[in-house]
């Protein structure tokens, strides 16, 4: 058993590693893994890489890559990479980004990176919600386990929930997140979160690594095209 050398992922961006063993791993979290992947590479362990702040973003515009998806064009492509050079003679596969489900919160719950928010989207006490899951690996290789982040919510120390007053569509005024109000406000043509989310941002917790505009632009068109595209 070795420890993993993620250097070369941490500086281009992809700075949230984390090894399971799969027969470690809950059933549940697995069980989709288990009806998809071919059980004759005999994978042992699962890599989740993600990336928390804003050096990702830098890397993949200065990598050049002007693809439809560039983040997840970069990222396969560096994880692909970083694969074959530490372990050359070792069975791999990237399943996520791809047609396989695998589920990223249930293992981001695993790793301790992912609490629960009001929005319905993971929150971490260093990143807040500027993190997130970019590549799963399966792979026969035989690296130390990764040991749980130890941490609670932050949104359990959060007595202002300002989030909640921030949202223009009302849609956690309910005491639970209502999705149907967050896209009928997003696709209104007047909307203020066509690029954004208000009430993400007005969150404090990890404000220092929120996403620059031009990132959220991306990332939120993206989320109003499959929108628009299944409404």
């Amino acid at each position: 058993m070795r420890l993993g050398d993620f250097t070369a992922l941490s500086g281009a961006g992809l700075n949230l590693q984390a090894v399971f063993d799969l027969d470690q791993l809950p059933a549940d979290a697995v069980a989709a893994l288990r009806r998809c992947y071919d059980p004759a590479h005999r994978y042992r362990q699962l890599i989740l890489i993600g990336h928390g702040g804003r050096s990702l973003w830098e890397a993949v515009k200065a990598s050049g890559i002007g693809s439809e998806n560039p983040i997840d064009d970069f990222s396969v492509r560096t994880v692909g990479q970083w694969f074959a050079e530490q372990f050359p003679d070792t069975t791999g596969e990237i399943i996520y980004p791809g047609d396989i489900p695998a589920d990223l919160q249930a293992l981001g719950r695993i790793a301790g990176w992912h609490h629960a928010s009001p929005f319905m989207l993971g929150i971490n006490q260093d990143w807040g919600t500027w993190f997130a899951y970019r590549v799963v690996l399966l792979a026969d290789t035989n690296l130390e386990p990764s040991r749980p982040l130890q941490s609670e919510s932050p949104c359990d120390r959060c007595a202002d929930r300002i989030c909640i007053a921030s949202c223009p569509a009302g849609a956690m005024d309910g005491g639970s997140f209502a999705l149907d109000k967050c896209i009928g406000y997003r696709r209104q043509a007047s909307s203020l979160c066509k690029a954004t989310c208000l009430a993400r941002v007005s969150c404090p917790v990890g404000s220092a690594h929120r996403y620059g505009d031009e990132q959220m632009r991306h990332a939120y068109s993206i989320s109003l095209r499959e929108i628009e595209r299944y409404s």
